[in-house]
């Protein structure tokens, strides 16, 4: 019987530090993967050749290709608000503190040095690392012990951590009105939860990944009003996948399709003529 190759996505996540610098125009940790060509270039075209000045980094954990791919409707809003979508490659284990690890610092885990599902903090350099260097402000707004409110602490950066995500996308809002940060950083672990517990498409999970997109909507709106004297890139950025188990509920961390493969949005908003 004929067994169907797995296929990866061919770019790696890990492209994403270099990305966002060289559209923001600072330089990139020293060892991190090349940036993704396609969003650079839709990002001069749309800038005229600045260079951004503001980023808004959305984080929804556990939002596969394959989601996309089958619920695609449900992504409209996303692909909107958007100008490029890109399917990439997680890295391996595909777990949230060894995914977010390698998109923020462009290498891979054996570089970085978290292999597994823990919460160290990150000694390598980052994304963040560079902005700070380069005169940026960066904001990380999280909720508590999640990956991203634990593995890039100890930087010279504002932290704002919550008990729910509800709160974590207030204070997003929030900060992006006071138009004090330069780049800002938002995790949603929703759908990563719900799937877990129900199945990534049990109903729950569904309604899940809707917020996910409307919030994310919310935030491109926000970036047009509240950031409209900036150039700005903002980005819809899952960490991995997910499947479905034997027992109907939802897991990831494997080598397979299901959970390597993702898809992020980015946009770009250039700022309004004087």
């Amino acid at each position: 019987m004929y067994e169907r190759p797995i296929v990866f996505d061919e770019i790696c996540l890990t492209g994403a530090t270099a990305t966002v610098a060289e559209v923001m125009g600072f330089s990139a940790p020293a060892e991190s993967a090349a940036s993704i060509k396609p969003i650079v270039k839709k990002a001069e075209n749309v800038f005229s050749g600045r260079k951004a000045d503001r980023a808004l980094l959305y984080n929804p954990d556990a939002v596969a290709l394959w989601l996309y791919q089958k619920y695609t409707d449900l992504f409209t809003d996303a692909a909107v608000v958007s100008d490029i979508a890109i399917p990439l490659q997680s890295v391996m284990p595909s777990v949230t503190p060894v995914c977010f690890a390698s998109m923020y610092s462009g290498i891979l885990p054996e570089k970085h040095g978290i292999q597994s599902y823990t919460k160290p903090v990150l000694q390598c350099e980052l994304l963040f690392d560079c902005a700070l260097a380069a005169g940026k402000k960066v904001a990380i707004v999280s909720t508590a012990e999640d990956s991203i409110s634990m593995i890039f602490l100890e930087r010279e950066m504002d932290y704002f951590i919550y008990d729910d995500h509800y709160k974590v996308n207030e204070k997003a809002l929030e900060l992006m009105k006071e138009d004090k940060h330069d780049i800002i950083v938002v995790y949603n672990g929703n759908y990563d939860s719900t799937m877990h517990g129900h199945g990534p498409e049990a109903p729950e999970s569904i309604e899940a990944l809707k917020e996910n997109v409307a919030t994310y909507k919310r935030f491109a709106e926000a970036v047009k009003e509240d950031w409209k004297d900036h150039d700005v890139i903002y980005g819809f950025m899952p960490d991995h996948g997910c499947h479905e188990t034997r027992s109907g509920r939802g897991s990831h961390g494997h080598e397979v399709e299901e959970d390597m493969n993702i898809i992020h949005f980015y946009g770009f908003s250039a700022k309004e003529s004087k």
